[in-house]
């Protein structure tokens, strides 16, 4: 079996000896004269210099090149992958002298299994396409084919251009071939030869590496079953194992934090409780077992001598707000300060009027701090607040804290790390709670929030109408707009959500500016409203006081509404262009209705042209769990779209996949409790470990993100 790199000819040796030369996986490529500088350099500038590191860049997907797909004959939802003949390539124009490359392919000669037919492929904005594509050439492609006005086209497809040695036994053809992520100045072929190069050439045990994952085959022939795959059976094994390794040191790390944070000395708060009595006797309604249960185990932290580092996590409307205000009161009783930290001025204002409505009359002095705004509910001589509620603001010099011995953070997700730690910083070692509305699946919890102890509202307090969600595609403007009508006429609101603030030249997709007008035309006699993000914060609290005042009967909106807005007589909800949001913010965003005593309705509109984005949608008709709602988010759109990887701490995950698989992160978080038992400061047995473990600054307090 022979194989060439440029000018490097590798031969499996038949018996006798092998004299390939062997190289560490961790030595620098550059200084070694195994590839031509050029290539180093790529390498290189995406981060690569060593072989562990090419080795440890991984397919994205595969090509089963053994048999290719059938040339179409109509357009396909999904990508297919052909082989082809190009048969004319060319520039071609359009518009304003902007020009374009063309390629014209027929189905590949000599495979007549496939049946005839021909494509064209087109690039837009690389003039340096017609350098690589030539009549002639024999190529494979790869894309979703779509109908141009009658003609078969896939614009900016993959594409690999094969040679006359390709034949016979190769890395490129007649076998299942790896496809990676692009590295500039390297094609897919190029790249696919080196890593084959640097699997024969490696030395297979300088790849093996302290995982903490017990495993049958070495990493060398789980490398060599993931890269170069006899089966695709072989590519699941050899990747879940990775991943199993990813996750271990992942949950090493989560496991390590969260002993260390319990090791250090608390502040024992919550052992008086004549606020938080007075609070339950103020309620004009009971509150829920799961409310009780949550409050009762904020209330067991408070009282150990150690920070408490809770998540509080619940579904939209479970009432996280009334557990949050338990807990502020407690600390006040202990005679510090609560601060509770919100993502928008929107919400910040909302939950100090929320607040200042059941707190005052116990007496509790409340403060709001925002960029644009500053309220006190008492007179200085009164003495320091000891309620703060406020935005980012609160982290800046601005807000004199005297002790802060709890801090609260709503919508955690929405803060980066940074920005939380500054405000435990505030204090000294205060408890934390952190909050969120927004669901999360199970297996996210376990990675990202491994370190907190949680609190979970699975139920929902008793008054709340209820809520019916339906898809309804391309339906007729005047029906909508007499449903709107009617539903005002009956004394009710509406939010009117779309996903963009102004019109975009590049998505023919309508916009809350230019809906406004239209809106206060086909609803005379109704106030309409207009909210989005570009608004200053006082117009846009303006706008909220009058539309929870009633005088705005229709409120126009983007996805600033998505958290927190309560206005209990909005029964309605319009969102237009639905198949542009994801699941679980469509959730939350339904969760702004039904909040008061009658029934609800959320219309998700949609063009009905992508039938995967329907059977989404048919989801949250089906569903108002909004844990089983994020659970398919998850399997739909991965973790980066759900919850914002910057955010969370898995930006840097190779394998975001198999996190939804239960199995496996229950598997590593259970070999990282086990290691830790066994060797609690990794100095023993385990002391090849100590490098997995990222060390964070204590004075950050705790991590709440993986």
């Amino acid at each position: 079996m022979k194989f060439r790199l440029r000018g490097i000819r590798l031969e499996k040796q038949g018996g006798g000896s092998d004299t390939r030369p062997v190289l560490s996986a961790h030595d620098d490529l550059a200084a070694l004269p195994l590839l031509p500088p050029k290539d180093v350099a790529a390498l290189a500038a995406a981060g690569l210099r060593s072989a562990a590191a090419v080795l440890d860049h991984l397919p994205k997907r595969y090509e089963d090149r053994r048999r290719f797909d059938a040339f179409p004959n109509q357009p396909s939802p999904v990508a297919v992958c052909l082989r082809g003949t190009v048969i004319d390539a060319g520039s071609r124009g359009f518009g304003r002298g902007r020009r374009f490359f063309e390629a014209v392919v027929i189905n590949h000669a000599g495979d007549g299994v496939f049946g005839g037919g021909k494509l064209t492929c087109r690039w837009f904005n690389m003039p340096f396409i017609h350098k690589l594509i030539l009549a002639g050439h024999e190529v494979v492609l790869y894309g979703k084919v779509k109908d141009v006005n009658g003609r078969l086209v896939i614009d900016h497809p993959e594409f690999e251009i094969l040679r006359d040695d390709d034949e016979g036994e190769s890395i490129h053809l007649e076998r299942i071939v790896p496809i990676y992520r692009n590295i500039a100045g390297l094609a897919q072929r190029r790249l696919r030869e080196i890593i084959h190069l640097l699997l024969l050439q490696t030395d297979p045990e300088s790849l093996e590496v302290a995982t903490g994952v017990p495993s049958a085959e070495s990493r060398h022939q789980a490398l060599k079953a993931v890269h170069f795959p006899e089966s695709m059976d072989q590519v699941a094994v050899a990747r879940r194992r990775f991943a199993l390794e990813e996750f271990f040191a992942l949950q090493l790390n989560v496991a390590w934090r969260r002993v260390r944070y319990h090791e250090r000395p608390g502040r024992v708060l919550g052992l008086k409780t004549t606020l938080l009595k007075r609070f339950y006797q103020s309620l004009p309604f009971d509150l829920t077992d799961a409310q009780k249960r949550s409050i009762k185990e904020l209330v067991v932290d408070m009282r150990t001598a150690r920070p408490m580092n809770r998540l509080l996590q619940g579904d939209v409307g479970s009432g996280k707000t009334f557990v949050a205000m338990a807990a502020m009161l407690l600390a006040v009783d202990s005679g510090c300060q609560a601060a509770l930290m919100a993502p928008t001025q929107i919400l910040a204002e909302q939950h100090y009027l929320t607040f200042k409505r059941w707190l005052e009359p116990l007496g509790v002095r409340m403060a709001l701090r925002t960029s644009n705004r500053e309220e006190s509910s008492h007179l200085p001589l009164e003495g320091e607040p000891q309620v703060i509620i406020g935005t980012h603001a609160l982290l800046f010099d601005a807000v004199a804290f005297s002790d802060l011995g709890l801090v609260v953070i709503d919508e955690q997700h929405k803060f980066g790390v940074a920005q939380r730690a500054a405000l435990i910083r505030q204090g000294v070692v205060p408890d934390v709670l952190v909050m969120t509305a927004t669901p999360i699946p199970r297996t996210l919890t376990m990675t990202i929030y491994g370190d907190l102890d949680v609190s979970l509202l699975d139920e929902k307090p008793a008054g709340r109408g209820r809520v019916v969600t339906a898809v309804r595609v391309a339906p007729k403007q005047t029906d909508v707009t007499k449903f709107v009508r009617e539903q005002l006429d009956a004394g009710r609101q509406a939010y009117l959500v779309y996903p963009l603030v102004e019109e975009s030249e590049t998505l023919k997709v309508e916009s809350a500016i230019e809906a406004f007008d239209k809106w206060r035309k086909r609803l005379p006699g109704h106030e309409v409203g207009l909210l989005h993000g570009k608004l200053k914060g006082d117009e846009k609290e303006a706008v909220m006081r009058r539309f929870r005042e009633g005088e705005i009967a229709a409120l126009v909106a983007t996805t600033v509404i998505e958290v927190g807005v309560d206005v209990p007589n909005a029964t309605l909800m319009l969102l237009h262009h639905a198949e542009r949001f994801g699941l679980a913010q469509i959730h939350q965003l339904r969760g702004r209705i039904g909040r008061g005593g009658h029934k609800g309705w959320c219309i998700l509109l949609t063009d009905g042209k992508n039938p995967e984005a329907l059977e989404k949608l048919g989801i949250l008709e089906r569903s108002a769990d909004g844990f089983e709602i994020a659970e398919a988010d998850l399997r739909l759109r991965g973790p980066g779209d759900v919850l914002g990887t910057a955010q969370s701490g898995l930006a840097d995950l190779k394998f975001t996949d198999f996190l939804a698989d239960t199995g496996l992160l229950r598997e590593a978080r259970a070999l990282a409790d086990a290691v830790l038992a066994e060797d609690p400061e990794l100095n023993g047995s385990h002391l090849g470990l100590r490098g997995l473990i990222v060390v964070k600054d204590d004075r950050d307090g705790p991590q709440v993100t993986a």
